[in-house]
């Protein structure tokens, strides 16, 4: 009989401080808290990307995350998940079509899912969803990163105006996107010289003896 009240008192000990944790944890879910800064395109190749409206998408209702308690991030990671998956499966322009990006948009869509996958987790503690809040930022971050590195060095590529055998740069360690943009270049420049060339030979009045 001593043996059975003791069960039943160690029972009940265990019921009220399991109890006691869960209401304790209740209000930290409840408190805001500032994330990580958000990296985003930068204003000057906004332009490029203004038509991709998965992106747009995603990194608006992101921004929401910045600031938040872990319970209203809890309440968005469903819709974010599915704001997601619809840019993992876009038609993303071409620059952004290849797999170093696709990698990072993979990475994305996984911080996501283990986001969403806490909604389903009722003993999830307010640290655990925090943490999980700034990988989330931080992955779609990374996709930024890759847009501005993207588009800086397309943006130099169509500067390029000085033949590359002039200057010392070894061609067999220019990457394939590199040498493309670099040929369109040259062949640009050698029509534009041809033009001017043409229009030189028409200028000029052929000379006659008296």
């Amino acid at each position: 009989m001593y043996l059975l009240l003791f069960l039943v008192l160690f029972s009940c000990g265990n019921d009220k401080k399991e109890t006691t944790t869960t209401v304790q944890e209740k209000p930290k879910r409840s408190i805001v808290k500032q994330h990580v800064a958000l990296v985003n395109v930068k204003s000057t190749y906004k332009k490029e990307v203004e038509n991709w409206q998965e992106l747009k998408s995603v990194n608006s209702f992101i921004k929401k995350f910045e600031k938040v308690s872990p319970n209203e991030a809890l309440s968005n990671a469903l819709e974010l998940r599915d704001l997601v998956v619809s840019l993992k499966d876009s038609v993303k322009p071409t620059l952004f079509d290849n797999q170093p990006f696709e990698t990072r948009i993979n990475v994305l869509h996984n911080e996501v899912l283990r986001l969403a996958d806490l909604t389903f987790i009722p003993a999830i503690t307010s640290e655990e969803v925090n943490l999980q809040i700034d990988k989330t930022i931080a992955a779609f971050s990374s996709v930024n990163e890759k847009i501005n590195s993207i588009l800086a060095k397309k943006s130099f590529e169509d500067a390029i105006d000085i033949e590359i055998d002039y200057i010392g740069i070894d061609s067999t360690k220019i990457d394939s996107i590199s040498k493309k943009s670099i040929n369109l270049k040259r062949k640009e420049n050698n029509l534009k010289k041809s033009e001017l060339n043409s229009d030189l030979l028409h200028e000029i009045k052929p000379i006659t003896r008296e």
